[in-house]
């Protein structure tokens, strides 16, 4: 298997991973929600789950994956703010723990260039 093919699945994997997690421990992910959005922390926690298994199952599906690739892009983007929340609330923590906040925050560049480069490479199926 290609570097190409592999790498959409990869990142459903990914996508999976962190889904899965959102309903196994969603108490760290709660923590995170911004304050100034409706409704409870808990169900934005179990909807951005929802949203990673969805587009987990959209990318490891060839006729569905440029439009899930997309869509995980912006998705990458909306959670940034949860991410800037938790390196707000952990600038006081101890140094391991602050460095892994705040290294979430330049680690969504990545992420989303990895999404448009899936989109870009299925081609037109979508």
């Amino acid at each position: 298997m290609s570097r190409s093919e592999r790498s959409p699945l990869l990142l459903a994997g990914l996508l999976a991973t962190a889904g899965v997690a959102h309903f196994a421990r969603p108490r760290p992910f709660d923590a995170i929600i911004p304050r100034g959005l409706p409704g409870t922390p808990r169900a934005w926690t179990y909807a951005s789950g929802a949203a990673e298994l969805a587009l987990a199952a959209g990318l490891a599906l060839p006729r569905t994956r440029k439009a899930a690739a997309l869509a995980t892009a912006a998705f990458f983007v909306g959670v940034f703010p949860a991410n800037v929340k938790m390196a707000a609330d952990f600038r006081h923590h101890p140094t391991p723990q602050k460095a892994a906040a705040f290294g979430r925050l330049p680690l969504q560049v990545p992420l989303v260039l990895w999404a448009r480069g899936v989109a870009r490479n299925a081609g037109g199926r979508s």
